[in-house]
């Protein structure tokens, strides 16, 4: 079959809660082919995924979980869509940089940034083939500084220094996107016993993201809350 006629292929990491799964879920649901993980086959399972999604169990830093997400890619024959979604907060309760160790930072920057770089340095070759999309989701710690934050943001604004420059690098539109506050467990993880009922739901943003790969700005840091929907 020719390249052109085939199925836009994603993979999204994480993609089994919270934006994650809203994302594979919306992508899935405009036609696209999906790849997606999960650390839990428990929470693979819960999410309830469509037949157009296939999923890889396992955890990002793990060498051969990832050698299986880039033979998954390889099955599909081309990849238009990397979005690195998986992340961690690091331990709990988050506590001030004073009380970090070394261990701790290994912990954050492993999932956060060191799985990310070499995992698009493996999928190149089909992003470049198919003029991919390199997309990150970041936060507004990567800017700001909140305290117990410290090791989370560090890594995102690392993540977002290593998305944007294989753009500069590639010439693949590469996006770092702050999505903002979320109703997910992850954000409940660093609030706990606090109410975040009044957080957006992650499906809240999937429009803004589809809108960003429809539109294809220019490479850089974008806020969800910037990118307009609903005008066409």
């Amino acid at each position: 079959m020719d390249t052109e006629e085939q199925a836009r292929v994603a993979l999204v990491t994480g993609g089994t809660a919270g934006l994650g799964l809203a994302l594979v879920r919306a992508l899935a649901a405009e036609g696209w082919h999906v790849v997606t993980d999960g650390r839990s086959e428990e929470r693979i399972t819960a999410a309830g995924l469509p037949p157009a999604v296939t999923v890889v169990p396992g955890d990002v830093t793990d060498d051969e979980h990832r050698a299986a997400l880039v033979a998954a890619v390889e099955e599909e024959g081309r990849l238009d869509l990397l979005v690195h979604n998986a992340s961690t907060l690091g331990p709990l309760p988050m506590r001030p940089l004073a009380e970090a160790t070394v261990g701790d930072l290994q912990q954050v920057w492993r999932t956060n940034v060191g799985a990310p770089l070499v995992l698009t340095g493996a999928l190149l070759p089909w992003l470049r083939e198919a003029g991919g999309v390199v997309l990150s989701l970041s936060s507004d710690a990567a800017v700001q500084h909140y305290g117990t934050w410290g090791l989370y943001g560090a890594s995102k604004a690392a993540l977002d220094h290593v998305t944007l420059t294989y753009g500069a690098e590639t010439g693949l539109a590469a996006y770092a996107v702050d999505p903002g506050d979320m109703r997910t467990a992850m954000h409940q993880d660093a609030f706990p016993g606090e109410d975040i009922s009044d957080r957006p739901l992650p499906e809240t943003v999937v429009p803004r993201l589809l809108r960003l790969l429809a539109e294809r700005p220019a490479s850089g840091r974008y806020r969800a809350d910037e990118v307009e929907v609903g005008l066409g």
